[in-house]
């Protein structure tokens, strides 16, 4: 998995000139991360060219099954992150 400090730091190394500190690479990532939930929070779809699109969704309630006793439970509906790959994307993962 690729973490959060190896993406900063890859940040960096690709653009030492913007970001001269992993401080400053960190906060442009942080702010990014804050940009992509605002936007998508306030169920706008957010689109990153050659990358994809972000959107809200709502799953309906449904029934299911607790899995240890077997018994019938509702699972209560909820608002989730969608995301749809670019056709970049595509490209380049399934060359």
């Amino acid at each position: 998995m690729f973490s959060k400090a190896q993406f900063v730091e890859e940040l960096r190394n690709t653009l030492p000139d913007v970001f001269p500190t992993k401080a400053s690479a960190e906060k442009a990532f942080d702010a990014f991360c804050n940009i992509l939930v605002k936007g998508v929070s306030s169920d706008e779809t957010v689109r990153l060219p050659n990358v994809g699109t972000f959107s809200l969704k709502l799953r309906a309630r449904r029934t299911g099954r607790n899995p240890q006793t077997g018994e019938q439970i509702t699972i209560p509906a909820k608002r989730i992150v969608k995301f749809n790959s670019s056709k970049g994307l595509d490209e380049v993962l399934n060359k």
